[in-house]
């Protein structure tokens, strides 16, 4: 497993936990937490242990955007801006193809690639102290089609230009409006909201989670109907330790107790 001072993995009963640990830079994202965070996730992903995966920031923020220490190196010529642009894309594939439910934890600066990286996750509950933008627009640089296309998927196409073309800083009520983040908590019940949503993953089915998040990235690419795949999918379910759970729980009215 790749791990690094600035990128930490921490578990706690069924919740993997990865911290972007730079509290002393506001997390500002350096190459090295890109490059590692790929392979933390993938143990994780076969882990029966593992429910939720919760990403958040050390201290007071979620991350200040891209370190400014290593821009002079990272866009000094084109391919090396290519090169850095390929490996920033391929650590958020990894977690918007993570097949289990994703939380991301938004306190105080969430910015360029800190939003980027939270709208890969499945969920984002913020604190009312955020402050959410993306920042292209500040230093003249485009934004990618996948970055561009989660943006849109969150909060429509409008609020995405809107967002894009000004790079302004918005607030956690707004944010919660347009729908950029799911959910606002005061800073000091965040944790606490995470640990509820925890409970109510833990007492559904965790095949029913990965088979929704399969479902709905299959749409999210184009799909209108069913296929071979989603109805051996569907077909599976019946075959599997949850629905036997599931229904036995049904019928003896009680709550079930999934694996």
């Amino acid at each position: 497993m790749s791990e690094t001072e600035d990128i930490l993995l921490r578990r706690t009963g069924f919740r993997a936990e990865i911290v972007l640990n730079r509290p002393g830079a506001r997390n500002a994202l350096n190459l090295a937490m890109w490059s590692a965070l790929p392979a933390l996730l993938a143990p994780l992903a076969d882990d029966p242990q593992v429910r939720l995966v919760v990403l958040r920031g050390a201290g007071d923020h979620f991350a200040a955007g891209a370190d400014i220490k290593e821009f002079a190196a990272a866009y000094a010529t084109r391919s090396a801006a290519l090169e850095n642009q390929t490996i920033m894309a391929a650590a958020m594939q990894a977690l918007a193809d993570f097949p289990k439910p994703t939380l991301a934890l938004l306190r105080g600066a969430c910015v360029g690639g800190g939003c980027a990286l939270a709208l890969c996750c499945d969920l984002r509950f913020a604190a009312t102290d955020l402050r959410i933008g993306i920042t292209p627009a500040k230093l003249g640089l485009a934004y990618s089609v996948a970055d561009t296309r989660r943006l849109i998927a969150a909060v429509g196409a409008s609020a995405a230009k809107r967002i894009l073309f000004t790079g302004q800083l918005i607030d956690s009520t707004e944010a919660l409006r347009i729908g950029l983040v799911d959910a606002t908590h005061a800073p000091d019940t965040l944790d606490a909201a995470a640990d509820a949503f925890e409970q109510q993953l833990r007492a559904a089915s965790g095949f029913t989670a990965r088979a929704v998040k399969h479902v709905i990235r299959k749409i999210q690419a184009g799909a209108v109907a069913d296929d071979g795949e989603t109805r051996a999918l569907f077909a599976d379910a019946f075959e599997g330790a949850d629905f036997r759970e599931g229904a036995s729980a049904f019928l003896a009215k009680r709550p079930p107790d999934f694996p």
